[in-house]
């Protein structure tokens, strides 16, 4: 009886340790598939290959579309899928704050 508890018990640690390291290799996918989006939405798919692999992934697949970007990245079992968009804020000659400072 002591031995199918032990068994069960040891069954049991293995499982665990299973499911954390699938948590955390999904929360790993997630920061680079952010990273890479955010890179490729600002200068395009070499730069979104590279953040990926950065973090320890893999870049799955890039789609651009406008001035947005979607990436599909996988570290170890995690597969995490984020998108990004490149916009533009035109200001006047000395209309921001560092430059006001200045003055």
């Amino acid at each position: 009886m002591m031995v199918v508890i032990l068994l069960l018990a040891g069954l049991v640690v293995v499982a665990i340790a299973r499911l954390g390291a699938a948590a955390d290799d999904s929360a790993r996918a997630r920061t680079a598939a952010d990273a890479a989006a955010l890179a490729g939405a600002a200068q395009g798919f070499a730069a979104a290959t590279e953040l990926a692999e950065a973090n320890g992934g893999s870049l799955l697949d890039y789609t651009a579309f406008g001035n947005q970007v979607e990436v599909r990245v996988q570290v170890g079992s995690g597969v995490a899928v984020a998108r990004a968009e490149r916009t533009v804020v035109w200001a006047t000659p000395g209309s921001s704050p560092e430059a006001r400072a200045v003055r």
